[in-house]
């Protein structure tokens, strides 16, 4: 499939199950590969990334629920738990500090350039993950599961989060998007 055929795919998809038809081996590998080769400013390698599958993805949705206290609603809550895994994106602010101590120069740039490099990542396995058939949705709960998602998973300090992706199996397409005006590329020839 062409690429932009592929990002014309890849949607925000809420309505999914954990019934997938891909192995969670063959999701690894993807996510794997896409984070190793995802470029970022000085090669500095500040992404890093959590999968969680299966029981790990359904307590997770469960403590995320927990940590707002219930101002969050249970059904949006379970709709994400209702999926075959999540993804969580991280930045390694080690890194970024020791890039900005090294380079005094870039230091106002390095944060940004990480989170640039953290979206390609996102972008590009949710692209890998619509190519696989299977449906997933960006969300930003952080900073409330933090707490929860440090001690879950055994995350050090030095990653800050950033995103998770829900994924699963697609049970229904999303509306069809509107045209996009005004118009948001400007061409000189």
């Amino acid at each position: 499939m062409k690429l932009i055929e592929l990002l014309k795919k890849r949607r925000s998809y809420y309505a999914i199950d954990d019934n997938i038809k891909v192995s969670q081996d063959e999701i690894i590998k993807t996510v794997e590969e896409i984070t190793a080769l995802i470029p970022d400013a000085f090669n500095s390698k500040s992404q890093y990334v959590v999968l969680a599958l299966g029981e790990h993805h359904k307590k997770l949705w469960d403590a995320a629920y927990d940590a707002f206290g219930g101002k969050v609603a249970r059904e949006k809550i379970d709709s994400f738990k209702a999926g075959a895994g999540t993804i969580l994106f991280f930045s390694n602010t080690e890194i970024v500090k020791g890039l900005e101590e090294k380079f005094p120069r870039y230091k106002e740039n390095f944060k940004p350039w990480s989170q640039q490099a953290n979206a390609m990542l996102q972008i590009n396995i949710w692209t890998a993950l619509r190519e696989m058939g299977l449906g997933a949705s960006l969300q930003h709960y952080n900073p409330v599961i933090d707490k929860k998602v440090r001690e879950m998973f055994q995350i050090e300090p030095k990653y800050q989060l950033l995103a998770q992706m829900v994924f699963g199996n697609i049970l229904e397409e999303p509306a069809p998007k509107g045209e996009d005006t005004p118009k948001r590329v400007k061409v000189f020839k």
